[in-house]
């Protein structure tokens, strides 16, 4: 995974009337880095319809953002311009998981699967719509050519532009 990425699986307490989780708590050293910067300002709710896509962008000014479906499933995928190398990652609402991005790599996400999709996402900056702290890239921009995914330089995606509907067969 790229610098910076965690995820942090999220523990169901079950019983007779449900369930009841913790999604978020500062004492989660192996998602938080060790940054004053690294404390949550704002927190955004998104609906998304199945196959939409919603990508690229990315922050210039040090924001994290923290991932956490609530309902469906992502394709969540951050890509490091210098390196060329990018980080895929499944996030279902059937396992719990808060997947931390470094605001600085390009990332994005599509919405898998028959149903909506339900995304809670904390960032550690708030949005300013006068001054607005993204740079953003076109969701099928041809220039975003990954020369390895997830560690791996002999996925057959490799060295070709980024297609969000290619089904990796693994």
């Amino acid at each position: 995974m790229l610098e910076g990425i965690h995820i942090k699986p999220i523990k169901r307490l079950v019983d007779e009337r449900g369930f009841f989780c913790e999604v978020m708590r500062r004492d989660w050293n192996s998602l938080f880095e060790e940054t004053d910067a690294d404390v949550i300002a704002q927190i955004n709710h998104s609906f998304s319809y199945p196959n939409v896509i919603r990508a690229w962008h990315r922050h210039l000014r040090g924001q994290v953002d923290y991932f956490l479906v609530l309902g469906g499933s992502i394709k969540l995928c951050a890509y490091d311009q210098q390196t060329q190398e990018l980080t895929e990652i499944i996030s279902s609402s059937t396992e719990l998981q808060v997947v931390r991005v470094p605001g600085h790599y390009w990332h994005g996400f599509k919405a898998l699967g028959t149903e909506p999709t339900i995304l809670v996402y904390y960032t550690t900056k708030l949005y300013d719509n006068a001054d607005p702290d993204e740079e953003r890239r076109a969701w099928n921009d041809p220039t975003l050519i990954p020369q390895s995914i997830n560690s791996n330089k002999t996925d057959p995606r490799v060295g070709k532009s980024w297609d969000w509907n290619n089904v990796p067969h693994r």
